[in-house]
């Protein structure tokens, strides 16, 4: 999973996006089995880019085998400040060992 992940990142940074924050989740329970799967690992990576990086991050996404279903969406300003400020207020959890 780590693999997968350093993959993501790298591919942000290379079209022009920056990481502004992210978060490994670690193991969950799915809500509903996904190609006969009950569990799997989920990580956060909150970021900054242009409107094509989406795209191109996306196909990136369906290509892989790895990721069962992902979920992009754009933040409004509310929602960036709200973040902040959950971010100042909460120690961050343990990042994945790189």
């Amino acid at each position: 999973m780590s693999e997968a992940v350093k993959k993501f990142k790298k591919a942000l940074s290379s079209n022009g996006g920056e990481i502004v924050h992210e978060e490994y989740w670690g193991l969950k329970k799915l809500a509903y089995p996904i190609q006969k799967k009950s569990t799997g690992f989920y990580h956060l990576i909150e970021f900054k880019g242009p409107g094509s990086l989406v795209e191109k991050l996306e196909v990136e996404y369906r290509r892989d085998e790895r990721i069962i279903r992902f979920l992009t969406f754009k933040m409004d300003k509310y929602a960036i400040e709200y973040n902040e400020k959950k971010r100042s207020k909460v120690q961050p959890k343990k990042l994945m060992e790189e």
